[in-house]
């Protein structure tokens, strides 16, 4: 059962795998307590945007997470400040700048010459995990390193601002900034996680941990803590058994968490 583990790729995979799904179950707790679970779907067709402009521009794929990472933060602090306006609700904000942000995806490919790098569009809508390279997991570490410091400091707050935005900004709290934090932490996580299980499967990735854990947890740091299990365990579990089973890595890791889900679900008292 443990012969992967003596794989050199699946061994990436596994590292990339485990610190992705607990990133972005950590950022899925403040994601799914807002009411805000379709965002991580909005970005990831925001990521598609930028992958594309990548292309356009001559960047290959794998250097494309370069391109991709601004054009999806600006998405997401544009989807922040219509929803501080006030005029428009989460869901309808998202679902705006994601069909043009894809929209915009599309065009960018059509736009492409026959002399650019050719793109296998498979890999980019359902990952490739298998192909994680050592640069990968260096970008993954930075950006793993990074979300970390920033939550850490930020969480009493941010937990604050999530519960009773309006009595944490009488209370001094800068509310607005941790939010455009929190959508800019989403929108790198996302892009991050893309390589992972691709553009049509990674809000998976932040809602379905989170989701498990608020049914488990009392508290949002129980929450928490369940939540990054989750994403972790799913991630190293879904690996081993798609080795095994021969089958698509990024949709048994969904499917794992997706059990998982199911399971807890069922058997939770009410």
């Amino acid at each position: 059962m443990l012969e992967p583990l003596m794989v050199p790729f699946m061994q990436r995979a596994m590292i990339a795998g485990a610190v992705v799904g607990g990133l972005c179950a950590m950022i899925g707790v403040f994601v799914v307590q807002r009411g805000l679970s379709f965002i991580g779907d909005g970005l990831a067709h925001a990521a598609f945007g930028g992958i594309a402009l990548g292309l356009l521009l001559g960047v290959t794929l794998e250097r494309m997470t370069w391109v991709a990472l601004p054009f999806t933060v600006i998405v997401a602090v544009g989807i922040g400040y219509v929803l501080r306006r006030g005029s428009l609700r989460g869901d309808v904000a998202t679902g705006v700048f994601s069909a043009v942000s894809f929209a915009l995806g599309v065009l960018f490919l059509g736009l492409r010459t026959a002399e650019g790098p050719q793109v296998n569009v498979e890999t980019v809508l359902f990952g490739s995990i298998l192909a994680i390279s050592v640069e990968d997991l260096i970008t993954v570490g930075v950006v793993a390193a990074i979300t970390i410091v920033l939550m850490a400091f930020t969480w009493t707050k941010l937990a604050y601002a999530t519960f009773d935005a309006e009595l944490a900004a009488l209370s001094g709290v800068p509310v607005a900034a941790l939010d455009y934090m929190l959508l800019a932490l989403t929108a790198v996580v996302i892009v991050v996680a893309v390589k992972t299980v691709g553009i049509a499967l990674v809000s998976s990735f932040v809602v379905i941990p989170a989701a498990t854990a608020k049914m488990l947890g009392k508290t949002i740091g129980r929450v928490a803590w369940i939540s990054i299990a989750m994403g972790m365990l799913g991630s190293v579990v879904g690996l081993l058994l798609s080795y095994h089973a021969n089958v698509a890595s990024g949709a048994t890791i969904i499917l794992t968490l997706g059990a998982i889900f199911g399971v807890v679900l069922l058997t939770k008292r009410k």
